[in-house]
Order: C-alpha cells, then structure tokens, then sequence
C-alpha cells in the first residue's frame, strides 16, 4: 500500500473505481441489448476525434466526446432511415472514422507520442484535469441512468413494446447510444482506444454467467469491472507492463472463472445427463 503515497497513483486508482463503476452500468444495457458491436464501433471511432483534438489544439476528450456522440447516433439513424442493417452501419462508420482519424494524423506536421498512447491507454499517466473530467462526465451518465433506469430497461428488452405502452422508446435508444459514447469516451485514457470496448462487455458478460436477475447482474458486473480495473492497476504497476492490457487480461480471467461456476452451465449439464439417462432407459426398455 506504499505506493499509494503517490499522487499519480492516486489519481490512477480514482479512475480505475470510476471507469469501473460506468462501464459496468452502461455495459449491462449493451450486452443484454446486443450492442456489443456498437461499443467496438463507437470506441474505434474515437481515434478520429482524439486526432482532430490535436490536430486543432484543443482538448482530445472534448473533440471525442463530440465525434463519438455523431458517429453512436448517426450509427442509429442510419439503421433507421436508411433501412439497412444494424451492423452494416457500424461496419460503414467504423470505417470511416478510423480512416478520418489516419487522414488526421497525416495532416499534423510533427509526430505526436500523446496521440498513440490513446491507443493503448495508460492510467498511471492520467492527469489532474484527466480525472475531473473523467468523474464528472462519469457522475453525469450514472445520474441519467439512475433518472431513466426504467425507460432504459425496458427499451433494453423491448423496444417495440415500450413504444406501444408510451414510452419514447427512440429518444431512450439514442441516449442510450449517448451514454455508451460518453462512457467510452472517459475510459479510454485508462485501458486505450482498442481495448475499452472489452471492459464495456467483459464484467457484464462475467456477472450474466452467475444470474439471469437483472438487478444482480449489474452489481455483481459493477464488483467485477471495479475489482478488475483494481487489480490490473496494481499488476501493470509491479510488473511494469501496459495497464490497459493487464485489466483487461484481469476481466477476461475473471470471466472465464465465472464461466466454469455458472450455475446456468450446471443447470445445463445435468439437464443434459438427465436427459442421456432417459435416452438409455428407454432404449433398454424398448430392448426387452
């Protein structure tokens, strides 16, 4: 606990709790949502407006929130009205928007350390302004969750009913797809633009192996997020590694622990040696 006297540590510890807590909220509605692809969209997306934010000298994660805000709803609207598939419009703006983001990167004049270090994250290096940015805007998409936790869950499991029984189920959807930006937006400092898609999916994916409740789920997913951005803060730190990298690798171990305790896959099991047993009853019975 010595390194804890340090102020970076600290701050990297906040941060870890913080990007924790949001991505395990918001990543229930994704992966019971199925919108797992999305959030690799959207974070990929990212990359095109932290390289706008250099390229015109202002701050990176204001010029990714904005980016990462167009490219979730033009995601959504383009689904609607173009009337093509859900993932071929993320297909198109994933695309896109890493393309912008390389086109961005070719027009600065000089070679920028800061900007590929987005790509992998490392929250040992998030500053003072990092962090009040971070746990304001995280503070700000877990207030909205808690003022619209209904209407989400419902539009989470069905869109088409909540918009029957008068619910905006299309303003919910796309604050949903805002939040998920935002969220994604604010963690990609700690684990990096290619990985926060993983723990946007991972802790929740390990909690929905342990119960199908949807109250449980999110806190066993909010225990699991904090406890693998944690421990990974502490692992990258002794080992000297990529912090990013390491809390992920944490949260896929975590999973696939979960994944042999689930009690869905005992469930699954017996059921399965249930049903070999009356298979070969019968066909002893049917034998003699």
């Amino acid at each position: 606990m010595e390194i804890l006297a340090y102020t970076f540590m600290q701050r990297a510890l906040i941060a870890s709790v913080m990007i924790g807590t949001v991505c395990a909220i918001i990543g229930t509605y994704v992966v019971l949502r199925g919108l797992s692809f999305i959030g690799a969209g959207i974070a990929h997306a990212s990359f095109g407006g932290v390289a706008l934010g250099f390229l015109l000298g202002v701050n990176p994660f204001v010029s990714a929130i904005l980016f990462c805000l167009f490219t979730a709803w033009g995601i959504g609207w383009t689904s609607e009205r173009g009337k093509i598939r859900e993932d071929t419009a993320i297909g198109i703006f994933f695309a896109s928007t890493m393309a912008l983001g390389v086109f961005f990167v070719g027009m600065m004049k000089v070679y920028n350390l800061d900007l590929f270090g987005y790509l992998f994250g490392n929250v040992l290096a998030v500053t003072k302004s990092d962090l009040v940015l971070s746990v304001s805007l995280g503070a700000l998409v877990l207030l909205m969750v808690f003022l619209f936790f209904k209407e989400l869950l419902f539009v989470t499991f069905d869109q088409e009913m909540a918009q029957v029984t008068g619910v905006p189920a299309r303003s919910v959807y796309y604050l949903l797809l805002g939040l998920i930006a935002v969220t994604i937006v604010i963690s990609i400092k700690v684990v990096g633009i290619i990985l926060v898609s993983a723990l946007l999916v991972i802790p929740p994916a390990s909690a929905y192996q342990l119960t199908e409740d949807f109250g449980k789920m999110m806190l066993l997913s909010v225990i699991i997020g904090v406890a693998s951005s944690v421990a990974g803060l502490f692992f990258s730190y002794w080992l000297d590694v990529a912090s990013g990298a390491t809390i992920v690798l944490t949260a896929t171990t975590i999973f696939f622990v979960a994944s042999l305790l689930s009690p869905r896959r005992r469930y699954l099991r017996r059921r399965q040696r249930d049903l070999l047993k009356e298979v070969i009853g019968s066909e002893s019975e049917a034998g003699r």
